[in-house]
């Protein structure tokens, strides 16, 4: 018996508190975002706010895609889009756990020196509601998104901020360039993804 399609679509700018919630519970265990925001309450209230300044320019961008349903999110950067630094790097400053902050803003700044030089597309943050995982949401944003950058002929890059989520990103053609690892901070893999034919 074959799955029903997963139909994945642009999200709009009204829609970003739904698309922010979904990542907001997909990334409740991620490693960095709990070093920077041990207690759930601060990451509660914090991640919402990251996630718009990290990625809230997708929504302008027509890059910000959904499972019908919201239950899953892929917020990507198109070619020559970044998020802004010196916003993030001061809401770090403002709410992350004080003894984390120098880790955690020195793996930032080697996360931005690993991106490619060239015209990319970027990936900074894919979720799925822990409720509606293994239903095979993610890969159809995954596959949604490559398809337009294969089209384009273009790279995709993205950070694997857990190990095991390593073979999910290396089944569509990314491939690790190296781990990043600052002091107690967690370690987060830059990964790469040539377009297909």
């Amino acid at each position: 018996m074959t799955k029903p399609s997963i139909d994945i679509r642009s999200a709009t700018l009204d829609e970003m508190p739904h698309a922010v919630a979904t990542i907001v519970a997909a990334f409740v265990a991620d490693p960095p975002a709990r070093f920077a925001w041990p207690s759930a309450h601060d990451y509660l209230q914090t991640m919402p706010l990251a996630t718009r300044e990290f990625a809230g320019s997708c929504f302008k961008h027509g890059t910000a895609y959904v499972s019908r349903d919201f239950c899953g999110t892929a917020l990507w950067l198109p070619p020559g889009v970044e998020p802004d630094g010196e916003t993030l790097e001061k809401m770090f400053r403002d709410t992350a756990k004080r003894e984390h902050l120098d880790d955690l803003l020195a793996t930032f700044e080697k996360m931005g020196q690993a991106h490619p030089r060239e015209a990319h597309w970027y990936l900074p943050q894919i979720g799925v509601d822990p409720h509606a995982q293994g239903k095979g949401i993610g890969a159809a944003l995954m596959r949604h998104a490559l398809a337009r950058c294969d089209q384009d002929r273009a790279l995709a890059y993205l950070e694997a901020s857990r190990p095991r989520n390593i073979p999910f990103y290396q089944h569509y053609g990314f491939e690790p360039l190296r781990e990043i690892q600052v002091g107690a901070a967690p370690p987060v893999t830059p990964m790469l993804r040539r377009p297909r034919r």
